[in-house]
């Protein structure tokens, strides 16, 4: 093989190699908008949270029903936040509206932005628990130090089938800064 077969045949190798390395860039880049999207289909893990910002037409309460509504809340690693959940479990009427707060504290000496990515179990629940104020809409942002109350606003729909007796309804709390992970 000549030098000069061997120099074409190099740059046909990197230009596939570059190719090949912008394709992967681009496909990860389109992974979270697709996640998300599928999530708001499918109503998969209570993703979809300005799809879940429901406009509800409330019907009346459904008194000879409760329903077991848990809260959770995780920190991913690293965070330096403190969560205060509102109550470890509540008990609401279907058709019920709820208002409760989380607190969170910031106890770095640095701002941080935080992303809170809500679930529910059983997923097939998620369709009938409604977000009508949530904090998990926006991201929060605390300076050092500073603690808030973020609000949640729900109510459990009436037509939650009844072998659907208890929710969780769980958060996730991020960091939305990719380059302090």
């Amino acid at each position: 093989m000549s030098s000069e077969q061997a120099q074409s045949k190099g740059k046909k190798t990197s230009l596939m190699l570059g190719g090949l390395g912008i394709g992967m860039f681009a496909f990860g880049f389109a992974l979270v908008p697709l996640y998300n999207l599928v999530c708001s289909v499918a109503g998969i893990n209570g993703i979809a949270t300005g799809a879940n910002k429901a406009e509800l037409v409330l019907t009346e309460t459904d008194v000879n029903r409760l329903v077991t509504v848990e809260f959770d809340s995780t920190l991913n690693a690293g965070l330096p936040w403190k969560i205060e959940k509102p109550k470890s479990k509540l008990k609401v009427h279907p058709g019920e509206m709820h208002n409760i707060s989380y607190r969170a504290t910031n106890l770095s000496d640095k701002t941080i932005k935080v992303q809170a990515i809500p679930g529910i179990t059983p997923w097939q629940a998620t369709e009938f628990f409604n977000k009508t104020e949530c904090f998990c809409f926006e991201t929060q942002t605390l300076e050092p130090g500073e603690s808030r109350d973020m609000n949640l606003q729900f109510v459990v729909d009436r037509a939650l089938p009844d072998k659907y007796s208890t929710i969780t309804l769980s958060y996730t709390f991020m960091n939305t800064d990719r380059s302090k992970i």
